[in-house]
């Protein structure tokens, strides 16, 4: 089948389409440069020129293809909460133009926005009061396009989507352990994060097309509950810095806007997608991406 893939160049989209490509199906790639097209093609896909900005391109994307993986969101976190309300445009104008048809959507959404601390499931709906995440506004948008009669389905992605080219959280982490010369945690650091590497998210999303039912909610969540503090000594360890406890006052002026991610306790369950889809995540963990070393060369520096 033909899919259309948005973000196709991105770190998780150009995943989905060597996934999709190595395993029988067309793509259609949402690119915005001539590098990202050459690269949606070296994998052999065909690149698109569009963005999500402008929904005319998205449209034609979906109206080009037998479905669609929305993998794209702008990561300018200054903007976070325009970018949130950026999808939800992105995806109401793909399920008008999947309306009437049989076309897939599977969308992107993140484990983050359920309730935090609690055990959490594929059937749990996203926190709501003071703890709602504006990226909730992704899942609002999805089911209104399911009520419209619409195939659509939800990728929920781990805090971490770790592996070679990262350039999300745990970068950004270490970038800033690098620049205050400690590695740090909140608290005891016992807030809990969950991962999963790239190629295990590609390989459920492809599932997800293949096998999802409409309405469906599935979570890419290898590792459910990794302590902060275990990646905040692996970080402080591969840059041979302190590895230390920050209070809650303390923890906003060294994180900065990205202390309350930091901060994000979650308990995700995956077992209802790897029982529904037949999901079996085998690639390495975060932890042991980190004793590797390849986060760490940008900084010429060999975890001990």
């Amino acid at each position: 089948m033909r899919v259309f893939v948005t973000g196709a160049s991105g770190f998780v989209g150009s995943a989905v389409v060597r996934e999709l490509v190595g395993n029988g199906h067309e793509v259609l790639g949402l690119v915005r440069s001539d590098e990202a097209a050459n690269q949606v093609q070296s994998m052999g896909g065909v690149a698109q020129r569009g963005d999500i900005a402008d929904l005319d391109s998205v449209r034609a994307g979906v109206l080009a293809s037998d479905g669609v993986i929305h993998t794209a969101f702008g990561h300018d976190f200054s903007k976070f909460v325009e970018n949130c309300e950026l999808d939800r445009r992105v995806i109401e104008a793909m399920g008008e133009a999947a309306r009437g048809s049989n076309r897939k959507l599977i969308i992107t959404s993140a484990i983050g926005i359920l309730p935090k601390t609690v055990r959490t499931t594929e059937d749990s709906l996203p926190a709501t009061g003071e703890e709602r995440n504006p990226r909730a506004a992704t899942e609002d948008a999805v089911a209104q396009v399911a009520a419209m009669g619409v195939h659509t389905s939800i990728v929920r992605l781990a805090s971490s989507v770790h592996g070679e080219g990262d350039h999300a959280f745990v970068p950004m982490l270490i970038d800033i352990a690098k620049s205050a010369g400690v590695s740090a945690y909140v608290g005891d650091g016992q807030n809990r994060w969950p991962a999963v590497h790239k190629l295990d998210a590609a390989t459920l999303y492809r599932l997800a097309f293949e096998r999802g039912t409409a309405g469906a909610r599935y979570h890419a969540v290898a590792e459910e509950t990794i302590p902060f503090k275990d990646i905040a000594t692996a970080i402080g360890k591969g840059l041979g810095v302190p590895v230390v406890s920050k209070t809650e006052a303390e923890a906003d002026a060294h994180f900065g806007w990205f202390a309350g991610f930091v901060r994000f306790d979650l308990n995700p369950s995956s077992q209802l997608t790897q029982d529904r889809l037949g999901w079996s995540p085998v690639m390495p963990t975060l932890l042991s991406d980190l004793a590797g070393g390849a986060y760490f060369k940008a900084y010429q520096v060999t975890p001990s």
